[in-house]
């Protein structure tokens, strides 16, 4: 069995690792604001951890984003890194930077499913979805990177929004991404606001019905269309969930 990959695990999730290692809660939150607060992979600088923790840890866990493939950064500070994510699968991710905050664009999907006309990720099929550590993988690779780049003072976060707007459709990868969010909002994590963290669909009803009960952040549905003749034809999610059931879930 491979070292398990702490960026999996939301807060509830690293407690359970933790106690299956025979350590108390507490341990999990310490460990849990090392990786996402200070974005630290090395067990060994987590100077607050029992030690006897961070013997456990190596060998039996690693803290890794995808593998980077290639990184653009443009004069006005946008920067999209092109992320591996195995069997021939690549991934972007794009970071915004405005006057008043610094937005970050993830992928939950490689690939996408939905196939509509004017997306060229949905002219490219679907591979599969994303694991949560490959979702929570881009903000902790983000974070480090773009605070590295600016140098920033520690403790001075770089990205204050996150939107679920990259490649996939995010609300077909639920099951996935709701850990990813957890782990976005908890004030051990990343501490982000629930209006500054969003979730773009093309309108998957059932699940944004779910994602209202089990983690309302803001939402984005992508129309393209005021009519169902035309949103049918250019977003073939139409067919199923047409315009008027899609707003009453809004």
């Amino acid at each position: 069995m491979g070292a398990v990959n702490l960026l999996a695990f939301d807060l509830d999730g690293l407690a359970a690792y933790c106690d299956g290692l025979g350590e108390k809660r507490f341990r999990a939150q310490q460990l849990f604001r090392w990786l996402h607060q200070k974005g630290e992979a090395d067990f060994a600088r987590m100077s607050d951890l029992a030690r006897s923790l961070r013997d456990k840890l190596v060998g039996e866990a690693v803290v890794a984003a995808p593998a980077l493939i290639s990184e653009q950064a443009s004069a006005d500070g946008t920067i999209k890194w092109l992320f591996d994510v195995g069997q021939g699968n690549a991934v972007e991710t794009v970071f915004i930077p405005e006057h008043d905050r610094g937005t970050l664009c993830v992928s939950s999907q490689a690939g996408c499913a939905v196939g509509c006309r004017f997306c060229s990720t949905g002219h490219q099929g679907f591979s599969r979805n994303l694991g949560t550590a490959e979702i929570v993988g881009q903000l902790w690779f983000a974070e480090r990177r773009v605070r590295e780049r600016l140098q920033l003072p520690e403790g001075e976060r770089a990205i204050s929004n996150v939107v679920m707007m990259g490649m996939g459709e995010p609300l077909q990868n639920y099951a996935l991404m709701l850990p990813a969010l957890r782990v976005m909002l908890d004030d051990h994590g990343y501490g982000l606001s629930r209006r500054r963290v969003t979730v773009s669909t093309s309108g998957v009803v059932p699940m944004i019905d779910r994602l209202r009960d089990d983690c309302p952040v803001a939402l984005a549905v992508s129309l393209h269309a005021p009519n169902d003749a035309l949103r049918s034809e250019l977003v073939p999610l139409n067919r199923k969930y047409p315009l008027a059931e899609l707003l009453r879930a809004c």
